[in-house]
């Protein structure tokens, strides 16, 4: 095991969820990308952070879709290569019983050897009761019960197992997402500083919270009866935060972080709405570059930049790129996406066709249906603009049936125009089918309905691969859109319309762009979209990094 030097260690990153490699299932999606991603670049950087989750062997789910195109949910499988389990175990209060928990290492290793560590929290124990062993099973269950159960073992016992494991020197704890909020009440419950605005103080100088949605049912709530049931020492009366006899972790987070911040300049702009009585911040997110850039393209940038691993930045270098190069280095990317298509579902792709990639969580707002929405108009641009194939992947959560809907009527439009345009849905999207499509497509499509769009991260994952942005203005998008240069917009930057009169709009406006603007630029002017991929990198992936993002993090919000 490489060294880790306990006393230097400085920031514990709380998440739920933590994206490492596809095979570690204690992710769902895009914060637990982010969170990995986040971790990676600290690594990389050899800043003195460390990780804090929550071990689950069920995972979300693994993906299957069967023949009525309908998604069916598998239990996928846990393996604990490269973990470690440690001998330290502490206990946590969850209403009358003690529980226990102990943790599981993982090493992140940086430049000069030593071990960025991230610990996955397991209450799966010999003496726990069943009910709390299963808190180490599924991730992001329905019931409250057990999602608080969850965020009482992520946010007390994450902050007992750095005491027991002997990290002393803590300074920031960074709050990714109201999951981790109960971090607090545990700092709180510790201070020895008696005057209580003192101690709030105290803790606010500690704390760091990332807020990551716009979307009100993504902030937890609990009802105070439940949460006095199994949390029986909160200083409610303290935090003056229960309304309509609830608590909102997000409220809970805020009260007791010094430091707030929303995930890009938009999102900033809706949270300070939704949280009027704090100060939000703004830090757009990034991707961890080195893993999201393609072997082809981290060849071509090995060879062109030299020093874009250890410095994001140098990718505005990549001006000095001939086009051709970057088209050769797509080409072959796109090539690999195409093979593993027909290896998994044996449709023949074509090299030389145009192809859209969407891949998203199918849920309402993320309007994962806009561009079938008037099927009759996209065969025709098919037929009269240029050919197009286009590739989709994403998961539902089990219990959103409008996602599932979706989904399935993606595989019905599929069947029914076979005969007129190429579409294809990959089954159990993942970090590695993500690497494939971002890096395989030719556009990267985004259909947010505005502004619930926090930052949104795949988009940034395609520019460092050179491939264009075609998205709603939401989002990263708004800072990352230079137009035919990055990519291209849908519609303008609005978020008053009815949704119904916005999708009819936001359809009408995608179709304009992709007859008029896209295909041609792509069948017509090769030299010309070869310049906007270079572009893309050089703008877009230069600066929307996790490298860049941290180090926002460290000047604003650690120092």
């Amino acid at each position: 095991m490489q060294e880790i030097n306990k006393k230097e260690i400085k920031i514990a990153y709380f998440s739920m969820e933590i994206a490492l490699e596809s095979w570690i299932k204690s992710y769902s999606g895009g914060l637990g990308v982010l969170a990995g991603d986040t971790l990676k670049s600290a690594a990389d950087l050899q800043i003195p952070m460390l990780g804090i989750t929550i071990l689950n062997k069920k995972g979300f789910f693994k993906q299957k879709i069967n023949k009525e195109g309908e998604q069916i949910e598998v239990a996928d499988n846990f393996r604990y290569k490269k973990l470690k389990k440690m001998k330290e175990r502490v206990s946590v209060k969850i209403g009358d019983d003690k529980v226990i928990v102990q943790a599981w290492q993982y090493c992140l290793i940086s430049r000069n050897k030593t071990c960025l560590p991230i610990y996955f929290l397991d209450t799966d124990i010999t003496g726990n009761k069943q009910k709390y062993r299963d808190l180490s099973g599924e991730l992001y269950k329905a019931d409250p019960t057990y999602r608080l159960m969850q965020e009482i073992i992520l946010g007390r016992a994450g902050v007992k197992i750095l005491s027991a494991l002997n990290y002393n020197n803590i300074n920031k704890y960074h709050l990714n997402e109201g999951h981790a909020a109960l971090a607090t009440v545990e700092l709180y419950s510790n201070s020895s500083t008696k005057n209580i605005s003192q101690r709030v103080k105290e803790i606010q100088e500690k704390c760091v919270f990332t807020t990551h949605t716009p979307i009100k049912a993504g902030h937890d709530v609990f009802p105070i009866s439940l949460v006095r049931e199994l949390q029986k020492d909160l200083p409610l009366k303290l935090l003056g935060l229960i309304k309509s006899a609830e608590l909102n972790m997000t409220e809970l987070a805020l009260y007791f972080s010094g430091y707030v911040n929303g995930v890009a300049f938009s999102h900033q702009e809706v949270s300070a709405k939704m949280f009027p009585n704090h100060y939000i911040y703004s830090v757009t997110n990034g991707v961890h570059s080195s893993t999201w850039t393609s072997k082809e393209f981290q060849k071509l940038f090995d060879k062109h930049i030299p020093t874009w691993r250890s410095d994001n930045l140098s990718l505005r270098n990549a001006f000095n790129i001939s086009t051709s190069e970057i088209w050769q280095a797509h080409q072959s990317a796109k090539q690999r996406l195409l093979d593993y298509i027909y290896k998994k579902q044996k449709e023949k792709l074509k090299l030389n066709v145009f192809t859209i990639g969407f891949a998203r969580r199918f849920t309402g707002y993320k309007r994962s249906t806009l561009l079938f929405h008037d099927m009759a108009e996209l065969v025709r641009i098919n037929k009269s603009a240029g050919p197009m194939q286009i590739i989709y992947a994403g998961k539902a959560h089990p219990r959103d049936t409008d996602g599932k809907a979706m989904i399935k009527e993606i595989h019905r439009l599929k069947e029914v125009y076979k005969k007129d345009i190429k579409i294809i849905f990959l089954e159990n999207y993942d970090m590695e089918i993500a690497k494939l499509m971002t890096a395989g497509v030719d556009v990267w499509l985004n259909t947010p309905l505005p502004p619930n769009e926090a930052s949104g991260t795949s988009g940034m994952k395609a520019a460092h691969n050179g491939v264009p942005h075609f998205s709603t203005l939401d989002g990263w998008w708004v800072e990352g859109f230079v137009n035919r240069k990055t990519g291209w917009s849908i519609g303008d930057r609005r978020s008053t319309l009815n949704p119904k009169e916005l999708n009819s709009k936001d359809a009408t406006n995608l179709y304009n762009k992709l007859e008029t603007r896209i295909l041609p630029r792509y069948y017509k002017h090769p030299h010309n979209w070869q310049e906007t991929m270079r572009y893309t990198i050089a703008i877009n992936a230069s600066f929307f990094n996790t490298q860049r993002m941290l180090q926002q993090y460290i000047q604003s919000a650690y120092l």
